[in-house]
């Protein structure tokens, strides 16, 4: 490893060092992972695999069965909520009111 005096250095010196050293370690970083990706794609065809096949595995998402309960609000229907989430204020403002909720029920 070379040996830096970087206190006798110039600033112009050291913001050129700066930047030959961020290169080093970009290309240094690419390299690894050119060779990693090589290794993993060996080691896939080994298997009987391509990596594109490996990698596009996912797990299945679950999908939320659809809400069976729609209130709608009393006075215009267009308004509506399926139980789920945050309630709308026409809602509460029914419940607080003492009214049952069932009776928003369409």
């Amino acid at each position: 490893m070379p040996d830096f005096n970087l206190s006798a250095m110039s600033f112009a010196d050291l913001r050129e060092l700066q930047k030959s050293v961020a290169k080093a370690i970009s290309t240094f970083e690419a390299r690894q992972k050119a060779e990693a990706r090589e290794k993993v794609e060996m080691l896939a065809k080994e298997l009987g695999f391509t990596l594109a096949e490996l990698t596009a595995l996912e797990e299945p998402k679950r999908k939320r069965a659809p809400s069976t309960k729609i209130y709608r609000h009393p006075e215009n229907p267009a308004l509506n909520w399926s139980g789920r989430g945050r309630k709308p204020g026409w809602f509460a403002a029914h419940v607080d009111a003492g009214n049952d909720p069932k009776e928003l029920l369409g």
